[in-house]
């Protein structure tokens, strides 16, 4: 029988339409689901988790993150995007060796689920060999976290004799042999999307056959989309022009598309993934948000860089809100002389910007993203009896605008608990970390950098 788990007593907030919000109410876990969401629920064989006091919310979902660089936290907090495409994917990432790899995805990931998130889309693109690869799925299973490995490809300064990377397509082996072994299945907690180059990064013939190779394998296509000229100017009209673009296909960033692009993009069903922090601190430009809600459509959103920046999705999603905000009070102040009558961005949005959002990119709505009957018990509590969180008079608000890591009592996944009483499972912690550390100090010592001599 399925073990039952009876969630009782917490601040429901399901982000389902259905469902609702519930001040008080009950959540029935069997197995791996969730069987009843209610006020009250009798469930006498079930293990009964004391939650008042909590605020429920579904598990977060990140993404966009480059787990790989968890061992170089705080390294590039200085870098603008041309500092980092010269010390990151032309210096450091050179230096990865399988095991950098692992350990790096390995503590990422459970640095992820501290933070309250259930679903990592991590957008791996330093794997020059398949063990890069395969040290990266291994260690995300070995996490427990839920996960959307984005298979990418290095970005070094070529060799003499060799292509720019520009030039080199999506390799369709290492798709094919992905698919038949860790993610033959697509139903599992793990599973598979392509991290390409797309038309900004590539030549079109590239991005015709990476795009081509994503509808084949029913894939989401995720690329960047900004930073310095494009490769391919007009790439985009012209992979529109051959019907290859439409859902499942997913732009990071896009600060630089122009409006009539953007709309087009938008008309045809893609999904934008917008990381604010990093895009103004590296250069980019103003997250899209706006831009995005102005035609009736979201974004999802995600972390992109430890390296840069903290990996808390609470506060990724209040600076994606702050930021919308000011740039439409400045707008009002431009065209009226005054800040607008009321907020043009609501708190709810940005928490569905970090749960249903990111799920619906991933075409994993109908599982996650949100607390109802039948869908994933992927969930995450917030412990609102904090000196720093009392009173709560809106529980959206209190997660949004004032929570934290430090607040994330218990994370539940696949309806089994890696997180609680605000203790990780992840035996031996103290070990991977010292893991890191070397790992870290060993990629940096080689490559003869330091953030000073940066």
């Amino acid at each position: 029988m399925a073990r039952r788990i009876l969630i009782r007593g917490a601040t429901l907030l399901s982000m389902d339409e259905a469902v609702g919000d519930l001040p008080t109410g009950d959540i029935l876990v069997e197995g791996d689901r969730i069987a009843a969401i209610a006020p009250a629920l009798a469930a006498d064989d079930a293990e009964v988790v004391d939650a008042t006091g909590r605020i429920c919310v579904p598990g977060f979902v990140n993404a966009h993150m480059h787990t790989w660089q968890t061992g170089l936290r705080s390294l590039a907090a200085d870098w603008t995007l041309l500092e980092y495409f010269r010390w990151v994917h032309a210096g450091l990432a050179t230096r990865f060796t399988p095991d950098d790899i692992a350990i790096a995805t390995l503590v990422g990931a459970l640095g992820q689920i501290d933070a309250g998130t259930t679903t990592l889309v991590d957008w791996c693109h330093n794997n020059p060999t398949p063990a890069h690869t395969d040290a990266a799925v291994e260690a995300l299973a070995e996490s427990g976290i839920r996960a959307a490995f984005f298979h990418g490809s290095p970005k070094p300064d070529p060799q003499p004799g060799q292509p720019h990377f520009s030039e080199v397509p999506h390799p369709r082996a290492e798709v094919d042999r992905l698919r038949r072994g860790r993610f033959s299945s697509t139903d599992g907690l793990m599973t598979l999307g392509l991290a390409i180059l797309g038309p900004h990064y590539s030549t079109l013939e590239v991005a015709r056959a990476d795009f081509r190779l994503a509808r084949e394998f029913g894939l989401v296509a995720s690329m960047h989309q900004g930073g310095g000229a494009p490769k391919t100017p007009g790439g985009w009209e012209r992979l529109i022009e051959d019907g290859l673009v439409g859902p499942g296909i997913n732009v990071v960033h896009g600060n630089d598309l122009s409006d009539e692009l953007f709309s087009r993009l938008v008309d045809l069903g893609a999904s934008f993934c917008v990381t604010p922090e990093n895009e103004m601190t590296q250069g980019h430009g103003f997250p899209v948000t706006g831009r995005l809600l102005k035609r009736g459509a979201a974004p999802c959103v995600g972390v992109d860089l430890e390296s840069v920046l903290a990996g808390d999705m609470m506060g990724v999603a209040r600076i994606a809100l702050g930021m919308q905000r000011a740039l439409d009070n400045a707008e009002s102040r431009r065209e009226s002389g005054a800040i607008p009558a009321t907020s043009t961005v609501r708190v709810r949005q940005a928490l569905a910007w970090i749960t249903i959002e990111g799920a619906r990119m991933l075409g994993l709505d109908h599982r996650i993203g949100s607390l109802a009957p039948g869908k994933q018990a992927d969930l995450t509590l917030i412990d609102a009896r904090a000196l720093h969180l009392q009173p709560v008079h809106d529980p959206v608000a209190t997660v949004v605008m004032q929570a934290g890591r430090g607040d994330v009592e218990a994370v539940m996944i696949a309806g089994r608990f890696r997180k609680q009483n605000k203790t990780l499972d992840a035996p031996g912690i103290e070990t991977k970390l010292a893991r890191l550390a070397a790992s870290g100090a060993r990629i940096v010592d080689e490559l003869g950098l330091n953030r000073s001599a940066a």
